[in-house]
């Protein structure tokens, strides 16, 4: 049962960009990794026999620290020996939706916690094995249901076991001459059950709509039976309560399959790049073409901080880039990337018709759509030199948008010193549009997790005090205090309730979104 912890690429630093970044604040010193060891299991004998009479479960150190925990930067460092780290006393991995169900019922039975695991992508506590008031806890590893299970290519809809990663399912879907067309960060890992659970949102969502959009039916077990939530492409039949398990991280039951709306593979996508002169020329821009109805599949803005870094990382093309956008008179540069996969790129130009745009052509787009994931293939290098980094994420109206990345900058900035704080606009909406920031600064030695934790909290009453605490990596544990102030005493009593009547004894991913 053993699986590699880090099961994607990873993609060194370049000598110039270690350069750039030492020159810009400096690297920190590396510090020795301490090799981790497990606890010794908690999980009872009487327990153990019942989970390996009705699946596969191991208390195999290396098998339960492979689940410990998501890929947050405090998961990074916990798992490089600083911090203390949550271990399940056993891994489980059920073969069938059937066999979740008797796990469930068997920890019912023995009172033992569940953290439903999938690629364990989550930044923000979400699969963190919190045992709660239970004895122990068990890690739900759903590898074991990555199917397709079946393509209805006359209405486009598909239905997905919820261990299926996304590779694979575009991999399967394609042989049918469909995609999902969903593609975060996270893609290289996470599975169709944790896009469900945490309400994720691709980097082409414009286009193909976040998640939950494509969502037509849930299936999942709860330790109170099976529950399927949708039963056509749209109905009346009082609330939408499909709504409540979308996003519901595991504590209302587990997902086991999901039906999704597909769409024909595209065919020839484009990517381009095009330069705009500051950040409220660019915010403006994207806004028009979201008000306008003529976004771009993906369409991303850039700010100044992170266009110098994109532009650095260039190479020896930089210079002569710089010199070009110079001499077109931009002087604060704000890269926009954007792609067409079905929507129609004739509009989107259009639109741009007579707009103070630079275009740098599909050259650009294909360097972006290169690295599209060396987000999170870098980061082992930058904690090798000595980097801490880390992302933050949020939405707000368009007419707070600008003072809210102001306040996240500024709050940043004010705890950690002189640190590189990029940001972009990654979804755009009618009304508003999400803000993702990305943080490096030398590490903090003495107290690398303080250090970052201070950081974090201090943006975070930024970010709930003009926006949503989160718009796509879902609460977790770590958004939690903040949960209350946007939805509310009585809707925090709604999702309690929900989860009484559903997890009565509470054994579901205790300590996490509410």
């Amino acid at each position: 049962m053993t699986r590699a912890r880090w099961t994607t690429e990873t993609t060194p630093l370049p000598p110039h960009a270690l350069a750039w970044l030492s020159q810009r604040i400096g690297l920190g010193e590396p510090f020795e990794q301490v090799p981790l060891t497990a606890p010794e299991s908690a999980l009872i004998a009487d327990a153990f026999t019942a989970l390996e009479a009705v699946s596969t479960i191991s208390t195999d150190p290396q098998d339960r620290l492979a689940r410990a925990g998501g890929l947050s930067y405090l998961d990074l460092l916990r798992h490089r020996g600083h911090g203390a780290v949550a271990v399940p006393d056993a891994v489980v991995q059920p073969a069938s939706p059937a066999e979740v169900l008797e796990i469930l019922q068997v920890c019912v039975e023995h009172d033992i916690a569940v953290v439903p695991f999938g690629g364990g992508t989550s930044v923000v506590g979400g699969v963190e094995a919190l045992r709660g008031s239970k004895s122990a806890v068990i890690a739900l590893d759903l590898a074991g249901l990555g199917s397709l299970v079946s393509v209805d290519p006359v209405s486009r809809v598909a239905v997905l076991q919820a261990g299926l990663t996304a590779p694979e399912a575009e991999r399967l879907l394609g042989e049918h001459g469909f995609t999902l067309g969903h593609v975060p960060q996270s893609f290289e890992r996470a599975t169709i059950g944790g896009f469900a659970a945490t309400r994720s949102a691709g980097q082409a969502s414009s286009g193909y709509g976040r998640f939950e959009d494509m969502v037509e039916s849930v299936r999942l077990a709860t330790p109170v039976g099976e529950w399927v939530v949708g039963a056509a492409p749209a109905s009346a039949a009082g609330p939408d309560l499909k709504q409540l398990v979308l996003g519901s991280e595991g504590l209302f039951g587990v997902i086991t399959e999901v039906s999704v709306r597909v769409r024909p593979k595209p065919y020839g996508p484009r990517y381009e790049g095009f330069v705009v002169d500051g950040w409220e020329a660019g915010a403006a821009l994207v806004r028009d073409l979201a008000q306008d109805g003529v976004l771009a599949d993906i369409t991303r803005l850039s700010d100044v901080d992170e266009t110098e870094v994109a532009l650095e990382l260039a190479g020896s093309k930089a210079d002569l880039l710089k010199k070009y956008l110079r001499f077109r008179g931009v002087r604060q540069p704000c890269l926009v990337i954007l792609g067409w996969e079905h929507r129609s790129r004739s509009a989107t130009m259009s639109a741009l018709s007579g707009k103070k745009v630079v275009r740098l052509g599909r050259a650009m787009g294909a360097t972006w759509l290169h690295g599209r994931f060396n987000g999170p293939r870098q980061r082992d290098a930058l904690m090798d030199a000595g980097v801490c980094v880390e992302t933050l994420e949020t939405a707000t109206h368009w007419s707070r948008l600008s003072e809210l990345r102001d306040a996240v900058r500024a709050a940043l900035t004010a705890e950690l010193g002189n640190p590189v704080v990029m940001c972009h606009i990654s979804h755009a909406y009618e009304t508003g549009a999400s803000l993702y920031f990305t943080v490096l600064v030398p590490r903090d030695l003495s107290d690398p997790v303080g250090q970052w934790q201070r950081a974090k909290v201090a943006a975070s009453e930024e970010i709930s005090r003009l926006g949503t605490i989160t718009h796509h990596h879902a609460v977790g544990r770590d958004h939690q205090p903040w949960l209350e102030k946007e939805i509310g005493a009585v809707g925090v009593g709604v999702l309690r309730a929900v989860k009484a009547q559903l997890d009565p004894t509470g054994i579901l991913n205790p300590g996490k979104l509410i």
